[in-house]
């Protein structure tokens, strides 16, 4: 249930998200029937932590999933077409998994998707890495206005929006606040500036 200001909704709280998050690694589980070749690789900076939580439920439904040799992250700072337009953010490590990439199903997590753009990028970023098996996209929002012919193979909610809304996602190991505070927030007054 959505709570808040007029102009502001909180659409999914720390316990939907936790939900959402234990369906998702479910999913990925059922999708691959087991966690064998899967590799997790956060989008920095919400999409690190986002994998991590889903690590963390694969290695409770399956033990053979170990975090320490597939869960990394992939940054996408160089890779984006808008450089030029904006300022850049400062790039951070791409931490590739001990297991590497060749031959594995990756699986792009991030924490909202809209045009496609950031999800380019990470495909151009993973190429340089390696040839995975399969490339999924997992996300925690997907919010729509594709640009790109892209969408999620596991999405946490579909989040029908406008243009003129901003969507925020508040995690703990980003934002600071309590994980029992974690959310998903629409502004409805905000001009939108995602760009994922």
């Amino acid at each position: 249930m959505a709570t808040g200001s007029p102009q502001t909704s909180t659409v999914m709280s720390a316990a939907d998200i936790d939900r959402a998050l234990t369906r998702i690694a479910h999913e990925l589980v059922e999708a691959q029937r087991g966690v064998d070749e899967l590799i997790l690789l956060g989008i920095p900076s919400r999409g690190v932590p986002l994998a991590q939580a889903l690590s963390e439920r694969l290695s409770r439904i399956d033990p053979a999933f170990d975090p320490d040799s597939c869960l990394g992250s992939l940054d996408i700072t160089m890779y984006r077409d808008d450089l030029g337009s904006r300022a850049a953010r400062v790039p951070e490590p791409t931490r590739v998994p001990a297991r590497g990439v060749d031959d594995a199903v990756v699986v792009l997590v991030d924490d909202v998707l809209y045009s496609g753009r950031t999800v380019r990028a990470a495909l151009d970023a993973l190429s340089d890495l390696g040839r995975p098996r399969a490339v999924r996209l997992a996300v925690l929002v997907d919010r729509g206005h594709r640009e790109l012919p892209i969408r999620a193979d596991h999405v946490g909610k579909n989040l029908p929006t406008s243009r003129s809304e901003r969507v925020t996602v508040r995690l703990s190991a980003v934002d600071g606040v309590a994980e029992a505070e974690q959310s998903v927030v629409i502004d409805r007054a905000a001009a939108a500036e995602e760009d994922s």
